[in-house]
């Protein structure tokens, strides 16, 4: 070969991989801190279906958007659908008319219309992007948003890479939300059997076995009732397990991995077996490091992770639903083409009666009925208060040592296990890396109940709907206290927008930042808020379907930093939802 047609042929190499790096930032910014964004009609290819959905510049996920702490900056967003739009940007504190949320921030963007977000970015961390009008979300529009800091990083990494996650299904999200009012286990595909009654009589006898199915018959209700919709295909950015994502590596790097969980409604059990896993940040904020090896991504948090690859060979990066109907998979390696053994799915969990105490403690079940239970060793009732909890260091052993985690109820069948008996992340691990507010006590608490009817599928906050409900109303200058009751037999991500939500895990101020709180089943958590956001925010659990059916509200900030707001007299006159 020629030196010319050599030197054509290293040309054409850095034009492909130039063209291949612009394709990667599709919204690349047409000027300074100016970025494009159409919402499109896309095709998506999980590898076990074909589905036509929607995505962002012709693609689903969208584009990994790339902004630096301090720069203001501009998004255009076109509407190329027949429908309504919008973007709302998860995580990111931001005035409130740029929230993104339609009839509380904004109208909405009609079709064939260009709308034009603007806002600074005053942190740092990893975010994502997604539509807040109808089913658009779980029907494939969403992105990832990474955020430099002005800084250095208070960690070390030789590469990064966006491991963003979602539940793929192929019913479209209206069909689904047909499905689920009709019949609220229509996509349950883990319903116990007969064999499994006689299986459990021979393991506890055939009258405990008789009155434990009775009993959850009384209350229409089934112990895999765990996740609501099954029948999907995970994916990671956008390739099922069969598609295989790969990311590459050095031997010898440490490689930052961005979770993301942008599923409609699937909590993920993730881990890389053969590594451990440093958790360095949580919900875009940096936390002290914890080392793990499995951790659970709740919908719509962020957790990042750093792994340090010594050896040449490839690792499986496995994320197991909650409810063990489904997987997404990936693999980090070497080299192209080199791949892991990937885990068989664990037995899917049940549900047990301390999982169902919440529930039955107001009012399902009469005095008689609680009498005649087999409580499974749980105090009915024994919704845990975080804050009154010294958690200090837990030391997490193997097997039978592992102590309660405190943010399920005891003898809860949704209590994480690892599955090679190590440690799994529990939100009472994480701490604050830089506190960023002062601790201070807060001026006022407000309960959140979280309610609901699994047979009519009907989801509420204090038994409110949405429609039905006024907004909460807080005053710009206080420290507000939220406290969430889970009544419900589902695990409830709720999220807080345009304020971080501060978890009580008993740590001061140290407690960490986060935006979305895993709030599961028959527990209460505390979370508090510095409200320094004026304007009117949405508030609400982030299962697509939990949110469409109305569990969600309204919150409105009075005030703002020119005005002088006398906290003291608030806390007096107290608060509700």
């Amino acid at each position: 070969m020629g030196i010319s047609s050599l030197n054509r042929r290293v040309h054409a190499l850095k034009r492909s991989i130039l063209t291949a790096l612009l394709a990667g930032f599709a919204s690349l910014a047409v000027n300074a801190g100016e970025y494009n964004i159409s919402v499109d009609r896309v095709q998506i290819d999980t590898g076990d279906f074909v589905k036509e959905g929607i995505g962002y510049n012709g693609a689903s996920p969208g584009p990994i958007l790339r902004f630096r702490e301090g720069e203001e900056v501009t998004i255009n967003v076109t509407n190329n659908l027949d429908e309504m739009t919008s973007i709302h940007w998860h995580g990111l504190i931001l005035p409130f008319e740029q929230d993104g949320v339609p009839g509380i921030s904004f109208p909405g963007i009609r079709p064939g219309e260009t709308f034009t977000y603007q806002f600074p970015i005053v942190q740092a961390g990893t975010y994502w992007f997604h539509s807040h009008s109808g089913f658009q979300e779980p029907n494939g529009a969403y992105g990832a948003i990474v955020i430099e800091p002005e800084g250095r990083e208070p960690f070390r990494y030789d590469r990064e890479y966006v491991v963003q996650l979602t539940d793929k299904h192929p019913h479209s999200g209206d069909r689904i939300m047909r499905n689920l009012k009709t019949s609220a286990d229509y996509y349950n595909r883990q319903q116990q059997t007969v064999g499994d009654f006689f299986s459990e009589s021979a393991r506890n006898g055939f009258v405990a076995t008789l009155r434990d199915r009775m009993m959850w018959g009384e209350m229409r209700m089934m112990k895999a009732d765990i996740e609501d919709v099954q029948g999907f295909t995970g994916l990671i950015n956008g390739k099922g397990p069969e598609q295989n994502w790969t990311g590459l590596f050095e031997p010898g790097e440490r490689i930052r991995l961005r979770f993301i969980n942008s599923s409609a409604m699937t909590y993920f059990d993730i881990r890389i077996p053969g590594l451990t896993m440093t958790v360095v940040q949580a919900d875009g904020n940096n936390v002290q490091p914890v080392n793990v090896d499995e951790f659970r991504l709740g919908v719509a948090e962020t957790y990042d992770v750093i792994v340090h690859i010594r050896d040449e060979e490839a690792y499986t990066i496995f994320a197991e639903s909650m409810g063990r109907s489904g997987f997404a998979r990936g693999t980090l390696a070497p080299k192209e083409g080199m791949t892991a053994d990937v885990p068989e799915l664990r037995e899917p969990p049940l549900l047990t009666m301390a999982d169902m105490a919440g529930h039955m403690d107001h009012g399902d079940m009469n005095d008689d009925d609680m009498a005649g239970m087999d409580h499974g060793g749980a105090a009915m009732g024994s919704g845990m208060d975080h804050s009154a909890m010294g958690h200090g260091n837990m030391d997490q052993g193997s097997g039978s040592s592992l102590p309660q985690d405190p943010f399920y109820a005891q003898g809860s069948g949704l209590t994480p296990v690892a599955s090679n008996g190590g440690r799994f992340l529990s939100y009472a691990d994480l701490r604050a890396q830089n506190p960023l507010y002062e601790y201070r006590e807060p001026t006022r608490e407000i309960e959140l109940r979280l309610t609901g009817n699994m047979e009519r599928y009907e989801w509420s906050i204090n038994g409110i709907k949405y429609e039905d409900a006024d907004p909460i109303v807080l005053q710009y200058g206080e420290r507000v206290r939220f406290k969430f009751v889970n009544e419900t037999m589902m695990t409830h991500p709720m999220h807080l927008h345009g304020m971080w939500s501060i978890l009580d895990v008993g740590e001061g101020k140290w407690n960490p930042l986060k935006h979305v709180i895993s709030v599961a089943p028959a527990t209460t958590v505390y979370m508090e808020t510095e409200v320094d956001a004026p304007g009117e925010w949405a508030f609400h659990c982030h299962l697509s379907y939990h949110a469409a059916a109305g569990m969600f509200r309204k919150i409105v900030v009075e005030g703002g930093p020119d005005d002088q707001v006398d906290v003291s007299a608030v806390a007096r006159e107290g608060g509700d939802a």
